[in-house]
């Protein structure tokens, strides 16, 4: 099982330390690194800029929205990170939800699964080097009735892995059928069903394997004795995802939370969160919603949940460490004591 990292928000003042960061991850065999897009910046330029502090370690987008840019420039962002980064570089696309889609791109979240399969399509179409010609339900490229002419793009063909944020079971069967990888969330190595019998179904319709992609899975750690003041800390977290990850009809977290056996518990936290009771959408949150989804505890506890995500088949684990404050030194040492955890598995 390979690790990852998240490099966070890049602000003046945390460009060094995000660069030590990395370098850092790079030394200890960190498999790869993903810069978000989401309040703070877009996703690809920290990339651009660590692209030439780095040598082995690949740089991922994690994600790209794909409606804050046309697929064909997505394509062509993906093919300059590809050059800059020596080909290390990692396509992570995802649909986001309506009320940032909506609220900050101004574009309407209608067919958001479409969306995401035909710029899949459209940008497998520019790495191979082809004309680009395509008649979807959201992209007619040329458009039609226009001026425009199919155009290929002036780069040689290039391999360019494609990974996919997905977590409706419509959106995760594509993704077992179409994605290198999967960049799961909301997801617990006690309830896999939840999210990879879809995964599989779709590969299998494909005439895939499961095993052909890798499954690349978030996962909270923090180590330490006193469990209990862990979990308090980390459920105002789980009642955000269950309410304001998402409007009162569209929230895929919840969702999750629901198929992996918490309904009750997902709907009575974000009916809560949308009330305006954060304090009590938290304290509704059971323990299990944060222990089962999350690696927290001692050394061996933390062991013991890293290999269960093994154990169920993921491949990377993405790791948050935001339990030892910003980017610096308590948190280099905590990713050094995950790996020394990792080669005792």
């Amino acid at each position: 099982m390979k690790l990852a990292i998240e490099i966070g928000s890049t602000q003046p003042d945390t460009l060094g330390s995000i660069v030590e960061w990395v370098q850092l991850a790079e030394r200890l065999g960190v498999d790869m690194a993903f810069s978000a897009e989401a309040w703070w910046s877009d996703a690809a330029t920290p990339l651009a800029y660590l692209a030439d502090k780095t040598e082995r370690i690949k740089l991922a987008t994690g994600i790209m929205q794909i409606t804050a840019r046309t697929a064909a420039m997505t394509a062509m962002t993906a093919l300059t990170l590809h050059d800059l980064t020596g080909g290390r570089f990692v396509l992570g696309l995802g649909a986001s939800g309506p009320q940032v889609v909506e609220g900050l791109h101004s574009v309407r979240y209608t067919k958001p699964l479409t969306r995401l399969r035909e710029t899949v399509d459209i940008c497998r179409m520019i790495f191979a080097g082809e004309k680009v010609q395509y008649d979807g339900k959201v992209f007619q490229l040329p458009l039609p009735d226009s001026e425009g002419k199919p155009i290929r793009i002036a780069h040689a063909p290039a391999e360019i892995p494609i990974y996919l944020a997905t977590l409706g079971p419509n959106a995760l069967r594509y993704t077992g059928a179409a994605a290198n990888g999967w960049l799961g969330t909301s997801f617990s190595p006690d309830h896999p069903e939840a999210h990879l019998k879809f995964i599989e179904a779709g590969a299998a319709e494909a005439g895939r394997s499961i095993k052909d992609i890798d499954l690349c899975v978030s996962v909270r750690v923090e180590s330490g004795k006193d469990v209990d003041q862990m979990i308090e800390r980390r459920r105002k977290g789980v009642a955000f995802n269950m309410g304001g990850m998402g409007s009162a009809t569209t929230n895929f977290y919840n969702d999750a939370f629901k198929r992996a056996g918490y309904e009750e518990d997902a709907r009575a936290i974000q009916s809560l969160w949308i009330e305006g009771k954060r304090e009590a959408a938290a304290r509704r949150v059971p323990d299990a919603m944060v222990t089962r989804f999350q690696a927290l505890g001692t050394r061996e506890m933390v062991r013991e949940r890293l290999r269960k995500y093994r154990d169920v088949g993921v491949t990377t684990l993405k790791l948050g460490l935001d339990s030892a404050g910003p980017i610096g030194p308590k948190r280099f040492e905590l990713l050094e004591n995950i790996i020394d955890l990792m080669e005792g598995l």
